[in-house]
């Protein structure tokens, strides 16, 4: 992977990427999962992340759950909302990453011009997109949070796959569906990609 100096560079700072970077034995990236609710991002994540800091690389998840109960609590669901909560992840995830971090963000983020989005804010050279490809009605017959039935109801509004669409990825490295590859598979898939980049 080059260095991606243009996006990530400070004339400020006296401790280059390059240093903190080789201060960690291994190079940043953000690994930017997307898929419907229910389609096992989270679940890959961390188990992505285990498998990566076994092997020492220092990693963080940024779920998006758990973003909107801190940093991204002000959102809902509107487009422009959606819009922000992307923005704002991409911006903390690019950050981490120009500390030699892997970053894996789990979001739905439902259609590809914010997919773009969070790639232009991190940087080509940084950003890596997987769909998670769990087809919708694997993810609602799991509906682990009860977000189908509470939009089915219309209870909840501007749901993803139920009254907003989901547009299918155009440029995700992988396609990969948890309702016919085990977690482990699915990690072992993911890892192998990931790790030649990181690699110094």
């Amino acid at each position: 992977m080059q260095s991606n100096t243009s996006v990530f560079s400070n004339h400020n700072e006296l401790v280059s990427v390059s240093d903190k970077e080789n201060k960690l034995s291994h190079k940043g990236l953000v690994i930017w999962m997307t898929g419907y609710s229910g389609s096992g991002k989270t679940t890959l994540a961390y188990h992505l992340e285990k498998k990566l800091f076994d092997k020492g690389i220092l990693t963080k998840v940024l779920d998006g759950d758990v973003l909107r109960t801190g940093i991204n609590k002000d959102l809902g669901f509107s487009t422009e909302d959606r819009t922000e909560n992307i923005r704002r992840t991409a911006e903390m995830a690019k950050e981490l990453a120009s500390c030699g971090i892997v970053v894996i963000c789990s979001l739905i983020t439902p259609t590809n011009a914010l997919r773009l989005l969070a790639e232009n804010i991190i940087g080509q050279n940084y950003f890596k997109l997987y769909h998670i490809s769990t087809p919708l009605d694997i993810c609602e017959q799991r509906d682990v949070k009860g977000h189908y039935a509470k939009a089915r109801s219309g209870e909840l509004k501007n749901f993803t796959g139920i009254s907003n669409p989901f547009e299918m990825p155009t440029t995700a490295t992988f396609n990969i569906d948890t309702s016919n590859s085990t977690i482990n598979k699915s990690t072992d898939i993911l890892f192998d990609d990931i790790f030649p980049l990181i690699t110094i």
